[in-house]
């Protein structure tokens, strides 16, 4: 309770505020003035009236935080806090596939690095990826969809459309498997399966609905259902619980657990918000450029 009171304290001293992704761990999610996935967060960003925002996620949601925001200071709690699957790809690596298909337009998940950010045309998260396909990029021939292959594998059978794709994927998601599903479905014949797009496709097409984090958060809600398998990182169950105490949630896999997202602690976010580390900066010639991409997103 300590390093809580002292956290609400420098956060109303400092007018900060804290953004948490569903990953996080429980006490750090309880802590946040908001809990939500990367679009959510994007858009809280966006709009916050407050000049520090303490970043609990990895480092790419950051980035976004402080290309929607360079005139406030973004912080974020464990430096090491990075993504696999954004590391995946990088801007000259982006740019030679580029220059293979120069009529292409570019799509990019909002799991890239900034610097990858600055050369797509436009940015999606798992909760619009569809939208952004079926609605702004309608009218084009030919859309290099990137980093992860199995998110463009599920906006391509959604659409109908073929990508051109890099070989990215979430390191966590891969963990979950077919087997995993079919084991908690014996184990509770009842539960409705919930699963990320992130995940392989053999796992999509035993589930019975198919969301981002906030997606399946309000799923959740709305659904009939009294048991839910959920195929994502296992730090969501925190949430899905706190807002729904008459449901039953199973982890789909134990394995599907983020190292990187659990990086931050309580302490750290003290520390963070004390000694005001570690800061996230983007060059402006960046920022910039990667800015209209987020934007264009956001709608």
């Amino acid at each position: 309770m300590e390093i809580i009171e002292k956290i609400e304290r420098l956060k109303r001293e400092k007018n900060a505020i804290i953004l948490a992704h569903n990953y996080q761990i429980p006490d750090v999610q309880d802590v946040a003035d908001y809990v939500g996935d990367s679009l959510g967060l994007s858009m809280k960003a966006a709009k916050t009236d407050a000049d520090i925002i303490v970043f609990c996620g990895v480092l790419f949601m950051a980035e976004t935080a402080k290309i929607l925001s360079p005139q406030k200071t973004v912080l974020i709690p464990d430096r090491n806090a990075g993504c696999p699957m954004a590391n995946m790809i990088n801007a000259p690596q982006l740019r030679d596939l580029k220059s293979k298909h120069p009529r292409a337009k570019v799509l990019c998940y909002v799991n890239t690095t900034a610097e990858v950010k600055a050369e797509c045309d436009l940015c999606c998260t798992s909760a619009n990826a569809v939208r952004m396909v079926t609605d702004v990029l309608r009218d084009e021939r030919e859309i290099i969809f990137a980093p992860d292959k199995y998110l463009a594998d599920y906006v391509s059978r959604k659409t109908g459309r073929n990508f051109i794709t890099w070989k990215g994927f979430c390191p966590t998601h891969v963990k979950i498997l077919v087997e995993d599903i079919l084991r908690q479905k014996s184990l509770h014949p009842e539960a409705e399966v919930v699963v990320h797009p992130e995940c392989t496709p053999p796992v999509i097409e035993v589930a019975d609905k198919v969301a981002s984090t906030e997606g399946m958060c309000k799923y959740a809600g709305e659904t009939r259902a009294k048991e839910l398998i959920i195929g994502t990182e296992t730090g969501i169950l925190h949430r899905l619980r706190k807002e729904n105490p008459d449901k039953v949630f199973y982890p789909a896999s134990e394995l599907a657990v983020c190292p990187n997202m659990k990086l931050t602690t309580l302490e750290k976010v003290l520390w963070s918000l004390e000694g005001m580390n570690y800061e996230v900066n983007v060059p402006e010639e960046v920022i910039s450029r990667a800015k209209q991409s987020i934007q264009r997103m956001l709608g």
